[in-house]
Parts: structure tokens; sequence; C-alpha cells
């Protein structure tokens, strides 16, 4: 009989990845991004362990959305106090925050539970093509 392997969270090696997001399209970037971060991309894919590798998102003020959705596209929140929604659309999103646009796209891909947040801790977006974690040896990822 075949056993099921299951990987441990010990015997996982985590490696160090590079996405370059200029002239990406968002959703193509968060969508790699999150499938490094989870472990998809290794034959030791277990759901309930953290299997993923640290990404690092450059470029991330590059990064472009196709179509009308610069325009069309809404980031909606509320504060929690009467009449507090605040609505912003991409275009104003993507010229005063894009990290935080790129950082939420890829987290919304994670699951939504601990293991998520955990795998959302691995993340690190830069808007430039300069980056902090040069000892880490990061390797690029092939697109």
């Amino acid at each position: 009989m075949q056993r099921t392997y299951m990987a441990k969270p010990g015997e996982i090696e985590k490696k160090w990845y590079v996405l370059d997001g200029r002239g990406k399209p968002l959703g193509r970037l968060a969508a790699e991004a999150a499938r490094i971060l989870r472990g998809k991309h290794r034959p030791q894919f277990t759901p309930h362990v953290d299997t993923g590798d640290h990404v690092i998102v450059i470029n991330a003020d590059k990064v472009i959305l196709t179509g009308n959705k610069l325009q069309k596209k809404l980031y909606v929140r509320h504060t929690g106090y009467p009449g507090g929604l605040k609505v912003v659309n991409y275009a104003t999103l993507m010229r005063t925050k894009p990290v935080f646009a790129v950082r939420k796209a890829i987290v919304g891909m994670l699951p939504h539970n601990r293991l998520g947040a955990k795998m959302a801790k691995k993340l690190r977006v830069y808007c430039g093509a300069q980056h902090t974690h040069q000892t880490q040896k990061p390797e690029a990822w092939p697109v």
C-alpha cells in the first residue's frame, strides 16, 4: 500500500526568490507570488504545513492593471464609525501606495487563517529595484 507523504515543518529548507513587477499585470504577479509563498511549486507540498519560500517583490510601482481597472477598480474599507466608508480607486492607490496595493493582492490569495498569516510574514514588497536582503542570496524567479 502506498503511503501519502506529509512534510514536517522542520524538514523544509526555505529559499528566497525575487519577483520583478516591471510591466507585469497585478493579478498574474500576485498569483505567482502566492504560489511560491504557499509552497505549491514544491513536490513536497502539504496543505496544512507552511512549505513555502520567502518572496521579495521589486518594482511594485511599475506593476500594471489591464483594461479599465485602473479607473474602475475600487479599494473599499470602513473605519467602523457611522458614515466611515472610505473608497479609493486604484489609479490613486497605485500612485500613492503601490506597495500596499501589491501586498493586498498577494495576501488576498493566501489562506485566511493562522497558516496564511504565517505565510504573509515571508513576503517583502519594495517600490524600486533595490532591496535589503542581499545577505539571504535570493534567486531570481524564472518568469
